[in-house]
Order: C-alpha cells, then sequence, then structure tokens
C-alpha cells in the first residue's frame, strides 16, 4: 500500500503553532523538517524486539513500562481554548525527567506536524489524524544521551530566540553544510543529529478508533490520509453538538513495535525477541 503523503514545507508553515513558543523560535524550528534522514540502523544489526498492545479514551493516558527504566506513555494533548483532542506519543523515565522527552528529541521536526503527535492540530481533522497511519518514530534509550539531549535542545532554543544580524534559524535546512548559519546553531544541530542517529526506533499502529468527523475540508497534504482513514477500522462518534471542522477523536486501539537495544531486559510481562534493527 503506498504511503500517505507527508506535508510540504508550504503546509508546515501555515500550521498553527499551538505550543505558545515564540514566533521566531517557531518558525526557526519547524525549519527542521528538512533536516537530512536520519540513517537507520543497519539492517543486520541485532536488536530486542517488543510487541505491546493498548486502548486510549480521550483526555486519559496509557502507559507501559519498557524496563530499564523507561516508559512508554501516550498522553492526551493539552486542549486549549481551540479545544484539540488527540494524544502524543512519549518516552521517559519512570520518574518523568521533564521536557523534551526521548521520543521528541530523536523525532524531528521540532514544533510541528510530526508522527509522534495524533491529533486534531496543525488543520488536521480526527479522521486525517487515524488514516496517517502507521506512525514511525526514534527514541532515545541511554540516560546519559537523553540528559544530554535535553541540555542541547534547550540550548539550540535559546540560541534561536536570541537577537541575531539574520533571520532566526538561517541555514537550519542543511545543519553544518550552510556558511548561513550560525556556528553554534550548527554545533548544537550537529550534536542533536548525532544522538538521533544513535537512537532506537518504533511503530505506532493504530487498529480501531472511535470518533466525531470534522466537517472541514481536508488540507491539500493530508488528502491521502483522508482516503486511508475511508478504509481503516473506524466507529463514528454522534456529535454532543453541532459537528465542528475539525471533529473529535474519542478513542484508539492500538499496538506498538519497539527495537530496543540488544540485551535489553523488559518487565518479566512482556515478551522479547531478538530481531533486526530496522526493516
Amino acid at each position: 500500500m503506498r504511503q500517505p503523503q507527508k506535508p510540504g514545507a508550504k503546509g508546515l508553515a501555515t500550521a498553527a503553532n499551538r505550543t505558545g513558543w515564540p514566533s521566531a523560535l517557531c518558525a526557526a524550528l519547524v525549519l527542521g523538517v528538512a533536516f537530512p534522514a536520519l540513517a537507520a540502523p543497519p539492517h543486520s544489526a541485532a536488536c530486542t524486539r517488543i510487541e505491546l498492545t493498548g486502548k486510549v479514551s480521550a483526555g486519559q493516558e496509557w502507559k507501559a513500562s519498557l524496563g530499564e527504566g523507561w516508559v512508554f506513555r501516550v498522553v492526551p494533548i493539552a486542549t486549549g481554548s481551540a479545544g484539540y483532542t488527540g494524544w502524543d506519543l512519549v518516552v521517559d523515565r519512570d520518574s518523568p525527567a521533564g521536557f523534551p522527552d526521548a521520543l521528541l528529541l530523536a523525532t524531528p521536526p521540532y514544533n510541528s506536524i510530526n508522527e509522534r503527535e495524533i491529533g486534531t492540530t496543525y488543520g488536521l481533522r480526527a479522521q486525517d489524524a487515524i488514516g496517517w497511519n502507521p506512525r514511525s518514530f526514534r527514541f532515545l534509550t541511554n540516560p546519559a544521551a537523553f540528559l544530554q539531549g535535553q541540555k542541547l535542545f534547550l540550548a539550540l532554543s535559546s540560541q534561536l530566540r536570541a537577537p541575531s544580524g539574520k533571520p532566526p534559524g538561517a541555514g537550519l535546512n542543511q545543519p553544518g553544510a550552510s556558511s548561513n548559519q550560525d556556528p553554534a546553531e550548527a554545533r548544537l544541530t550537529r550534536q542533536l543529529m548525532d544522538l538521533q542517529s544513535r537512537a532506537a526506533t518504533g511503530e505506532f499502529r493504530i487498529l480501531d478508533a472511535g470518533l466525531t468527523p470534522g466537517i472541514a475540508d481536508p488540507e491539500p497534504f493530508a488528502q491521502n490520509w483522508a482516503l486511508q482513514a475511508a478504509r481503516m477500522q473506524i466507529t463514528l462518534v454522534p456529535p454532543a453538538a453541532k459537528p465542528t471542522p475539525r471533529g473529535e477523536l474519542d478513542w484508539m486501539r492500538f499496538s506498538i513495535t519497539l527495537r530496543l537495544p540488544a540485551g535489553w531486559k523488559p518487565p518479566r510481562s512482556l515478551s522479547a525477541t531478538p530481531a533486526p534493527c530496522s526493516q
């Protein structure tokens, strides 16, 4: 089956910023969509494969221990005044280590439409968010690398906020390769990308979902996802009041496949099998 088409830079540039970050920082981090593709681990490399299944409802959190002090969470998106619905995929320590989490760090672009977020944000309707399926992501599994990544991310964010003689984030499209990029930005970006290249990989697949469809037309970049949603198993939930442009996500049932480093020690409740690090 043809994979759903991801949005281009134009679609991202017009997407709403729901985080409340300064607009200059938002613009700079959106450019992260042009980061070079991260090389997957060699196909022959050995990893530990773990399968999880779950179900989550609107406004609720689902979580599962991965072992070695790590937790996978599916957390509700803050609704805010815009009334968003949906969930973020998060990998964090058992005792939460704060923002950004290990999945966000290793799955750019930042502060933009992204595979780690399943919600009615950035112009997506409920059916479009479900139709973007499956979702692929990366996540850090080394606690020291996680701490380093948080520091690099926050330092880069601070650097992009700082006033300069050129537009914020100039040269961020080609980290380390553009003479227009600030040397400090280039260094921080290269260090972040190095951590990302050594991250574990995962896939989130939506098996079933309950939703109230949005009545707006799909965004140009979401048309393939809208078509795929029409072929998926979906339970339509009647709207509580007047139908809305984006609709609402009520619940979803899902499976998660994680490829963790060889020798990973999961909880006894999880079965782990040797597998290639990528497929």
